[in-house]
């Protein structure tokens, strides 16, 4: 694929052939990350003024101007924000073509980018890595780790190939499957003694009275557990508020308080401290939320992208059937593996 044809009327009104060089979106792509001429200019090893024609080439070509230039860089108008996403699918489905086409009849190529929060990959990040290493050693996965909220703007902006969100409406487009329901659980560390050691639920009400570090209202997850303290009129004040899942662990084992997390949070250190932390069941109300897996409708009909999904939702079963994954059920699909 060389170019985009715009078959747009001239002047005169007459039918005139325009192309959009994959160069060129390349080229606005580098532009906008790097919000520098310069920084595009070194980073493509390409003359600036060459750089600039090109550009200026394509701005007459749409026919309206794409980037704002000022003193503090280069920034994209409304129709360069536009032309820049349709451009970064573009060449995203154009890599996944080169890729497919390379492919043998036997072994399956690519590269893919998946997106997990913190939870979800301290319990599936080394497993999934390993799993696709040892059967499809051709696919390059790209672990990506983030809050919900800051996959959810990566997948819209065509950074991901495959995230897992806590939201059924997160990026329009995506193909969206239920992978997971998790408990969520009063985490605290193994020698903290705010409940006796024989304690193995507690309520929202005992809760409330800990001294609590939780994540910021940003996070899905502290909306999730306000929501069902705000449906018992129970006001908590976390002492802190953490968006890290490593910091806020850290602060824990440190003896700082409590937090309410799925029970793959304790795994956020490695599985031989795993055992460090206590699980608390919560009695009085049914703290629960899904985990959805989203593909990219440009992506998830290419071999590589679907054996990732594939063996999300198999790992996912496997580490809930044999208990793996306390207080998670699996919802999912598990599908008989292609044939290659």
């Amino acid at each position: 694929m060389d170019a985009v044809v715009d078959n747009a009327p001239d002047s005169g009104g007459r039918r005139t052939e325009r192309f959009m060089d994959v160069r060129q979106m390349r080229y606005l792509v580098e532009i906008i990350e790097g919000a520098s001429f310069s920084q595009a200019s070194r980073s493509l090893n390409i003359a600036q003024p060459a750089l600039s024609q090109q550009i200026s080439r394509l701005e007459h070509d749409v026919g309206t101007p794409l980037l704002i230039r000022s003193s503090r860089g280069v920034s994209p108008t409304s129709a360069g924000r536009i032309l820049y996403r349709q451009a970064k699918t573009i060449l995203r489905q154009i890599e996944q073509a080169m890729t497919s086409a390379r492919e043998t009849k036997d072994v399956i190529t690519g590269l893919v980018t998946l997106g997990l929060p913190p939870t979800t990959m301290a319990n599936i990040g080394v497993a999934l890595t390993e799993r696709l290493r040892e059967s499809q050693p051709g696919i390059q996965l790209n672990l990506v780790e983030g809050l919900s909220g800051d996959l959810q703007r990566q997948a819209r902006a065509g950074d991901l190939d495959i995230t897992v969100l806590f939201t059924q409406e997160g990026v329009p487009g995506w193909s969206c499957e239920a992978l997971l329901r998790e408990e969520l659980f009063l985490v605290l560390p193994m020698d903290e003694r705010y409940f006796p050691f024989e304690t193995t639920s507690v309520s929202l009400r005992e809760i409330a009275g800990l001294p609590l570090i939780l994540p910021s209202s940003k996070h899905s997850l502290r909306r999730r557990i306000d929501m069902e303290f705000e449906r018992l009129e129970i006001t908590i004040a976390p002492i802190a508020e953490i968006d890290s899942l490593t910091v806020l662990m850290q602060c824990l084992a440190r003896g700082m308080g409590a937090t309410i997390k799925p029970s793959a949070a304790i795994k956020v250190h490695g599985m031989d401290l795993a055992s460090r932390w206590r699980c608390l069941r919560v009695n009085d109300v049914s703290l629960t939320r899904v985990n959805y897996l989203y593909s990219s409708s440009a992506t998830d009909h290419l071999p590589a992208a679907r054996v990732v999904v594939d063996e999300i939702n198999q790992l996912s079963h496997d580490l809930t059937a044999d208990g793996s994954w306390p207080g998670c059920t699996f919802i999912g699909q598990v599908l008989p593996r292609p044939k290659h």
